[in-house]
């Protein structure tokens, strides 16, 4: 059987200068969410199958890559269903696993916990433009802190970054579980069907109102129900007044404590802020994740698609391990369409020393060698980056090479 060379559908192999800039933005992500408080931790890549077949997941738990037990364990002759094959899985995310973590280290942790974790997570999605099957996630968490201040706290850290990172004119969308279900018993809909009606809502910016409305009535909900629900969505604002108008609107189907928050956390971003974005209400917002209980939100470029980041709160996870719910809200940064959106634009990590090189005639004895290690050593020792390399026939063709490299300064090493 012949070898493949090209790595497996959806995977990538990852050349040098994608690397410097993966590498640069991973660094700049951990010191910048660091300045902000949070704290690194790690948890495995293979999770429990039932913590991952838990129904927290949404969409997700479809995708999962799948591990079959080991050893003695793995009795295929004697396997009825798939739990007698399968006890583990490679994770989806780094939200169930950190409320594993965190359920199973509740007492060594401070109260708020703030979690920052970067690691690989693998879907067996199909592959197109931005999306993968392994691709890298970058969360922020604070656990334990029930009031806005997490909300706030994720929103300025996560934009803080991609301001550092020179992005501009980028918007984050925020709503609230809770506002979407107040709309939708106030129109008429059955709390049973909320997850249904909030699916095809998701795709109003795709589809139209319209085709949101014919979705609704052929799946039987009341025409005048529907004309009602979406009727809603006009009259709102994209701005705290838009709040205002659906807490008057809505009467006491919408809480104070929902409503309130929601303005708190939009004029406190927008007073704090030390980059250029915007941040509005956003109506529509749903995230398909179940496990979001409150503040939902992403972060939208006019120079991509989709979303670049998103998150929300989710508060009952945790207790589904512990049996006690715990407040906790998260933010996770796209960071695939993060490089991808790098590498397009031609960006450049910021140089940080003299990088220099030194080609080697192959002629040059031991002891003229030892003597170019010693000026190597001394030249990093002074912060330059040094590349020692043997020089081809082809002279200027490598020193042009070294060149595009970013190598600043050549020496040219001889015998005599």
């Amino acid at each position: 059987m012949a070898l493949k060379k090209k790595p497996v559908t959806g995977m990538k192999d990852m050349m040098p200068g994608e690397m410097e800039i993966r590498d640069y933005v991973i660094h700049l992500i951990k010191e910048t969410y660091k300045t902000f408080g949070f704290v690194s931790m790690e948890t495995p890549c293979v999770e429990h199958i039932e913590n991952l077949c838990s129904r927290q997941g949404g969409d997700n738990e479809k995708l999962i890559f799948k591990i079959l037990k080991r050893g003695e364990k793995l009795k295929l002759s004697e396997a009825k269903e798939e739990g007698d094959l399968v006890d583990g899985g490679l994770r989806y995310d780094l939200t169930v696993p950190l409320a594993r973590y965190y359920a199973n280290h509740i007492s060594e942790l401070p109260s708020p916990f703030k979690a920052m974790q970067i690691g690989n997570v693998w879907r067996a999605d199909r592959p197109q433009k931005g999306r993968f099957r392994q691709f890298m996630q970058c969360d922020i968490d604070i656990l334990g802190e029930a009031g806005n201040l997490a909300e706030i706290e994720l929103i300025l850290a996560t934009t803080s970054m991609l301001g550092k990172l020179n992005f501009k004119n980028f918007t984050v969308n925020i709503n609230d579980r809770n506002i979407l279900k107040a709309m939708a018993a106030f129109c008429g809909f059955k709390e049973e069907d909320y997850d249904d009606v909030f699916i095809i809502l998701d795709k109003m910016d795709k589809i139209g109102a319209d085709k949101v409305a014919e979705e609704l009535v052929s799946l039987g909900y009341e025409k005048e129900n529907v004309e009602a629900y979406l009727k809603l969505f006009d009259e709102v604002s994209e701005d705290v007044t838009g709040i205002r108008y659906l807490k008057e609107k809505l009467g006491e189907t919408l809480s104070d404590e929902t409503a309130k928050g929601m303005e708190m956390i939009i004029s406190s971003v927008e007073a704090a802020k030390d980059c250029e974005f915007s941040i509005r209400f956003a109506p529509t917002l749903v995230r398909g994740q179940s496990y979001y209980t409150g503040t939902i939100f992403e972060v939208t470029m006019n120079d991509f698609g989709g979303s670049v980041a998103g998150g929300g709160r989710y508060d009952k996870m945790i207790g589904r391990f512990t049996g006690q719910d715990t407040p906790a809200c998260g933010f996770s940064i796209g960071f695939e369409r993060i490089v991808m959106l790098l590498l397009e634009n031609g960006y450049e990590v910021p140089k940080k020393g003299v990088k220099k090189a030194y080609l080697l005639d192959k002629k040059l004895p031991k002891e003229r060698i030892l003597e170019v290690l010693e000026m190597a050593k001394k030249d990093r020792e002074d912060g330059k980056q040094v590349l020692i390399v043997n020089m081809k026939k082809n002279k200027k063709f490598q020193k042009e090479q070294l060149t595009a490299d970013g190598y600043e300064k050549m020496q040219e090493c001889y015998a005599d």
